[in-house]
C-alpha cells in the first residue's frame, strides 16, 4: 500500500476532482460517513449512544459535519462545536455545515470562553469525534484549542480521529505540547506519512484506511515513491518451495561472525538464515570459538578463521573467505565480530571485493564508517542494517537529528551509498538507491534485546540465497522479523523477550505471510490493515 504526504493526497483529491469529476462535496460525504461508521463501530462496544464532535473550519471540519448527520440519521445523540466562526466556514465545508443546521441540528460556535462547556460536553459524551485540523497542520496548537484538545484528551472515553489527530503533522509524524490521542484515527485514500511515524503513530491509535472513491490508479501511483510493507503485498516475494528441491535449491549462506565474547551473535545470525529458508549456512569464525560453535550448532556448518591476539577473525582469514565466497549465494558479515583494525579492514576488502549479495550489520558497518568510501568502491548487491548509532557513524549525524527525521535520512544514505539501507528502530525503514522506501509495521518494544538485530542479519541473508532481490529481501525480511516478535511477544509477554524467541518465531511468521496460518497481522504494531 502506498504511503503519501499531505501534499501528495492533495494532487491525488485534485486529479480525482479535475480529471474523473468527482465532486469534493462527493468525496467530503464518502469521508463523513466513513467516520460516522467508525463511530457506530465503537458504540456498540460501549453503554450509551452520545457523540460529542469538535469541528474545524477547513474541510476536516467539513468531514465531521457531514459524519454528524450520518450519526443524527441513525439516532444517535450528537453534541457538534464548531472552533470559530459560522461565517468562517468556506465551500463544501459550508455547505455540509448549512444542510446540519437545516435538519434542526444545533452547532454550537465555542471560542476561549467556552472551553468549560467543551469540557462538561465530553465528560457525558459516550465517543468524542476529533474534526478540528486536518492534514495541512504544522507546528504548535495555540490558544483556546489546545484546551480543547486537552479536554478530549483528558476525558477518558474513546476517540474517532477524522484523517489525521489535531495537532500532528502529517509528513513527519512529529507533535506538539497539545495533539490529540486517538483510540482511531478514519484517514481517507491512504495513510498519511505521519500517521505510521512515531511519535505520532502513538497518537494514532488503530488506523482505519477508508476508500472514498478515489479512483485506484491514482491510489498505487508508481511515482508515489512511499510505501507500507503489508503481508498481502509481500505474499508473493516468498521464493517457492518445489517438491523435487534439495539444500542446493535453497541456497548457501556464508555467515562471518563473532569474536571472543560475542558467540551469541554468531549463533543467532546463522541459525536465522537456516530458519527463513536456506539450504545450507556456513558460520566462519574464529579458531578460538570453532570448538563451541561445532558443538552449538548441529545444523551449521562452522569453518575456523585465523584469529587475532584478541581472539577475533585477522585479516590472515582473507584468502580462506575468499575460497569459501566462491561457493555462497549469500553473506552476512559483521555481527559479533570487533573492531579490531585487522577485522575491520578485512570487512572493508571483502566488501571491496566479493560480488556475492551480502547483509552487513553491527561491526561491519563500524568497520565501513572507518571509510565509507568502501561503499561506492563495492559492486555486490548489499543490504545495509544500522540502528540509529551505526547510521551515525557511518554519516557523521547525530542520533538526535537522524531520529528527528529518520526516513529522510535513510532514502538518502540509500541513494548516496548505492544501496539498500534498513534503519532499524521503532517503524523500520527499508530505502533503495532509486528513492523507494518502505515503512515496516511489524514489531513491539519486546525486541528491544540483545541478539535481535542478528537475527534480521540472518533473515536477510536466508532470503538474499534463495534468490530474493535485495530490495525485496530486506522488505520482507523486516516484516518476517518483526513479526516473528509480535509473535513471541504474544506468547511471552513483551518485557521478559529474548532474541531467541524471535528466532524460534521465524517459521511462524512465514507461514503467516503465506497465508497458512492467521492473516499476518499479530499485535498492536500491525494493525495498520487497509479497512476501505
Amino acid at each position: 500500500m502506498k504511503v503519501v504526504t499531505s501534499d501528495e493526497m492533495r494532487e491525488i483529491d485534485r486529479r480525482s476532482i479535475e480529471e474523473t469529476g468527482i465532486s469534493g462535496v462527493v468525496l467530503m460525504e464518502n469521508a463523513g460517513r466513513a467516520v460516522a461508521d467508525a463511530v457506530k463501530r465503537l458504540l456498540e462496544s460501549v453503554a450509551g449512544r452520545r457523540v460529542c464532535i469538535f469541528a474545524g473550519k477547513g474541510n476536516n471540519g467539513g468531514d465531521g459535519f457531514v459524519a454528524a448527520r450520518h450519526l443524527v440519521n441513525s439516532q444517535i445523540r450528537v453534541k457538534a462545536f464548531l472552533l470559530g466562526k459560522t461565517d468562517e466556514v468556506r465551500g463544501d465545508a459550508r455547505a455540509n455545515l448549512d444542510i446540519l443546521v437545516h435538519m434542526g441540528v444545533d452547532v454550537e460556535e465555542i471560542g476561549p470562553e467556552d472551553v468549560h462547556r467543551a469540557r462538561v460536553a465530553v465528560s457525558v459524551s459516550d465517543v468524542v469525534v476529533d474534526a478540528i485540523f486536518g492534514t495541512g497542520f504544522k507546528g504548535e496548537v495555540g490558544g483556546y484549542a489546545a484546551q480543547i484538545i486537552d479536554a478530549i484528551n483528558e476525558c477518558g472515553r474513546p476517540v474517532v480521529a477524522v484523517d489525521v489527530p489535531s495537532g500532528l503533522d502529517a509528513n513527519t509524524g512529529k507533535i506538539g505540547a497539545s495533539c490529540v490521542r486517538a483510540t482511531y484515527t478514519v484517514t481517507f485514500g491512504l495513510p498519511k506519512v505521519g500517521l505510521l511515524l512515531y511519535p505520532g503513530a502513538a497518537c494514532a491509535g488503530e488506523l482505519v484506511v477508508a476508500d472514498i472513491g478515489i479512483p485506484r490508479a491514482f491510489l498505487s501511483d508508481e511515482r508515489l515513491k512511499l510505501n507500507l510493507s503489508m503481508a498481502e503485498d509481500l505474499r508473493r516475494l516468498l521464493p517457492a518451495r518445489d517438491p523435487d528441491s534439495h539444500k542446493g535449491t535453497f541456497g548457501r549462506v556464508l555467515v562471518v561472525a563473532g569474536s571472543q565474547g560475542m558467540a551469541g551473535a554468531a549463533t543467532l545470525a546463522s541459525l536465522a538464515a537456516l530458519r527463513s529458508g536456506a539450504g545450507l549456512v556456513t558460520l566462519a569464525v574464529p579458531r578460538g570459538l570453532q570448538d563451541i560453535m561445532h558443538s552449538r550448532l548441529t545444523e551449521v556448518i562452522t569453518r575456523a578463521l585465523p584469529e587475532t591476539e584478541s581472539g577475533s577473525v585477522s585479516l590472515q582469514a582473507q584468502a580462506l573467505l575468499d575460497g569459501i565466497l566462491r561457493g555462497a549465494d549469500a553473506l552476512a558479515m559483521g555481527p559479533g565480530l570487533s573492531m579490531h583494525s585487522e577485522t575491520a579492514q578485512l570487512v572493508r576488502n571483502i566488501v571491496m571485493t566479493t560480488s556475492v549479495p551480502a547483509v552487513i550489520d553491527a561491526d561491519g558497518l563500524n568497520a565501513i564508517a572507518q571509510d565509507p568510501g568502501t561503499l561506492k568502491t563495492s559492486k555486490a548487491p548489499i543490504v545495509l542494517t544500522p540502528h540509529p548509532g551505526e547510521m551515525g557513524r557511518l554519516t557523521g549525524l547525530s542520533v538526535h537529528e537522524i531520529k528527528r527525521d529518520r526516513l529522510a535520512v535513510a532514502v538518502k544514505a540509500a541513494a548516496q551509498w548505492g544501496k539498500v539501507v534498513v534503519l532499524k528502530g521503532a517503524r523500520t525503514i527499508i530505502a533503495d538507491p532509486s528513492g523507494r522506501a518502505y515503512i515496516n509495521p511489524t514489531g513491539n518494544p519486546g525486541m528491544a534485546t540483545a541478539g535481535s538485530g542478528d537475527v534480521l542479519t540472518g533473515v536477510i541473508a536466508g532470503l538474499l540465497a534463495q534468490g530474493v532481490g535485495p530490495l525485496d529481501a530486506a522488505v520482507l525480511g523486516a516484516y518476517v522479523h518483526g513479526l516473528a516478535g509480535d509473535v513471541a511477544a504474544a506468547r511471552r509477554g513483551a518485557m521478559g523477550m529474548i532474541a531467541g524467541d524471535v528466532l524460534e518465531c521465524v517459521p511462524e511468521a512465514l507461514l503467516r505471510v503465506a497465508g497458512e496460518r492467521g492473516e499476518g497481522d499479530v499485535g498492536s504494531a500491525t494493525r495498520q490493515a487497509h479497512r476501505g
